[in-house]
């Protein structure tokens, strides 16, 4: 698996990253060994955030920054950890958003759960228009001048409001962000508009997450068949959205996705990969596992 540079700078990540959502998956004990497994079959990409626990639950949050914490010791230095924050945290008025006081504090709790002096790439989750992108950034650069990030970017903003960071954190004197961490698949491909153009012209990487559509093209799902039992779609917060996130183009999308993985020997999930690391705009896709099998499963995609 080829390292490539992360956008413009000189940070150098696999093609294919690990998210530690765990959307499907309980047993912590399952989740340390398919990080560990990954680490040992050539991931250097670690993608999480202040909010990450099994099975995307709420009241587990901050455990994917535990778990992951267990397994970095002696093996630090060989990873890129990323991690984000601005998601809600608590109850209190500033648990939430891209405050100074939020970032600082949140920093301080994921570098203690991962049991690490710093994070590699530390990213804005959400745009938060609360708070002037010139304390948000300010806070960024007073972290990594203490050693405590050494990157920082952003997740799940608009192309202006990249543009904007940018202006803001030159007009400063800022660390600027490095890269953009977005949904992008054969299923959302809104990033081709406005933010496609802006990473070529400014030299950012794209970390793409969720590129198979939040598994709807792992080859579990077909148009016009039941979500199978004890898959993420057969219940729980997605069950009641399965028919309408198969109808249509998007239901034709898949369906073409499983002719080709049959007309090429692949499955679907490495169908779905390669398409998003074919683009060029693409510096690395991060895909979630909730077991081993899906990470070798995953792995498939590199090389063909």
């Amino acid at each position: 698996m080829e390292y490539v540079n992360l956008g413009a700078s000189g940070l150098k990540v696999r093609r294919l990253a690990l998210g530690l959502v765990f959307r499907n998956q309980r047993d912590e004990h399952v989740a340390q060994r398919v990080i560990e497994t990954a680490i040992d079959r050539g991931i250097n990409h670690i993608d999480c955030a202040n909010t990450y626990g099994p099975t995307d639950d709420r009241t587990v949050t901050g455990r994917s920054e535990t778990i992951l914490g267990r397994v970095l010791k002696g093996r630090r230095e060989d990873l890129v950890i990323t991690s984000k924050v601005s998601e809600n945290v608590g109850e209190g008025p500033n648990d939430a958003g891209l405050s100074r006081d939020h970032i600082i504090r949140e920093a301080e709790r994921s570098l203690g759960r991962l049991g690490t002096d710093h994070i590699d790439i530390y990213l804005a989750h959400h745009y938060d228009d609360s708070t002037p992108l010139e304390e948000t950034l300010s806070a960024f650069d007073s972290l990594r001048r203490a050693g405590k990030i050494r990157y920082c970017g952003v997740s799940n903003f608009a192309a202006w409001q990249v543009c904007k960071a940018l202006w803001v954190a030159d007009r400063h004197g800022y660390a600027a962000p490095i890269c953009v961490q977005d949904s992008y698949s054969l299923l959302n491909r809104s990033l081709e508009a406005e933010t496609f153009g802006l990473l070529r012209a400014e030299g950012l990487g794209l970390m793409a997450y969720s590129p198979m559509g939040v598994g709807l093209l792992s080859g579990a799902y077909a148009p016009g068949k039941p979500a199978p039992p004890g898959t993420l779609w057969a219940a729980g917060r997605f069950g009641d959205r399965f028919d309408s996130a198969l109808a249509g183009a998007r239901g034709r999308v898949v369906s073409a996705v499983l002719d080709a993985a049959r007309e090429a020997g692949k499955t679907p999930a490495q169908i779905a990969l390669a398409w998003v690391l074919s683009r060029p705009e693409v510096s690395t896709a991060i895909a979630g596992c909730d077991n081993v099998e899906q990470l070798d499963d995953n792995l498939g995609s590199i090389g063909w």
